[in-house]
């Protein structure tokens, strides 16, 4: 008798040192966070977006990140929703569902950071965050020291255009994820004085500012099924200007990467890319 009330009373302590057992990710980030992490196999419900690691393609969908689908999260029955920081207070529509949620803020480096130690705690999992955070924390550091000495390479990153052209071009700026990590990687951000993270700017002004790198998502957003061709394609309507440092130095790169849109622990290869394309010779 003593010892079956002892189990009962121990029951529900176990059950809160393993934590919730059914996850729901509202975004790409938290996805990999969660795997990242060792938690894979208590994601419940992930994006349309969710396409890494792979297992997590498999995962059953809530719909895109922007409009979640809250009759499917309810019928996932999930423990803990996570959701990113935005401006349309997603986070109350869950809690009048009765849905337990947890927001966090990605979108530095230091967010990313913050946000695996709380989704950790969240779900009982803090020594597998602490470790991640410190394994995120000496690789980047790693890729500061190496390239910290070498010269600040001009560079610009296209992350939108007009298909086909070099218009309606936004880039990167100020403040942004994608400025902070290419800082971090050696490179000087020529629109790093703009007044939003990002902005439209004109070609003549790229021109004028003459980078010595240029990084090209504007058509490729969409990641998945992007050819060596279409690459090629976007790095000839580069070549129309020859006098532009990065077409002189051959640094004109297309990219259509997650790891570059996607604020989480793959910022490390991110940080890693920019190295190899702004500093080749520190061996990356």
């Amino acid at each position: 008798m003593v010892r079956r009330l002892f189990c009962v009373l121990l029951a529900p302590v176990v059950l809160l040192a393993a934590g919730p057992a059914r996850i729901v990710s509202t975004s790409p980030s938290i996805t990999e966070m969660l795997y990242a992490m060792g938690l894979g196999d208590r994601v419940a419900g992930v994006t349309t977006f969710c396409r890494y690691p792979p297992e997590a393609a498999r995962k059953p969908k809530i719909g895109n990140y922007l409009q979640p689908n809250m009759e499917i999260i309810t019928a996932l029955r999930p423990d803990l929703v996570i959701a990113e920081v935005t401006g349309v207070r997603r986070a109350e529509r869950f809690s009048v569902l009765g849905l337990r949620v947890l927001e966090v803020d990605d979108g530095t480096i230091a967010g990313i950071y913050d946000s695996i130690s709380r989704i950790g705690e969240a779900a009982g999992a803090k020594a597998a965050a602490d470790a991640l955070n410190a394994r995120i924390r000496a690789s980047l550091e790693e890729v500061r020291r190496k390239t910290e000495k070498l010269p600040r390479r001009r560079v610009v990153f296209v992350v939108g255009r007009a298909p086909g052209r070099l218009a309606e071009l936004v880039v990167a700026g100020k403040g942004s994820y994608l400025d902070e990590v290419m800082t971090l990687a050696g490179g000087k951000n020529i629109f790093g004085d703009t007044l939003a993270q990002y902005s439209k700017v004109s070609l003549e002004e790229l021109l004028a500012r003459n980078p010595e790198v240029i990084v090209d998502m504007g058509e490729m957003a969409d990641t998945a099924g992007v050819t060596e061709q279409e690459k090629r394609a976007v790095v000839a309507l580069w070549r129309r200007y020859p006098s532009l440092a990065a077409v002189q130095n051959g640094r004109v790169f297309a990219v259509a990467s997650d790891v570059f849109v996607v604020p989480g622990p793959r910022v490390v290869d991110a940080a890693r890319e920019f190295a190899r394309m702004l500093h080749p010779e520190a061996g990356f």
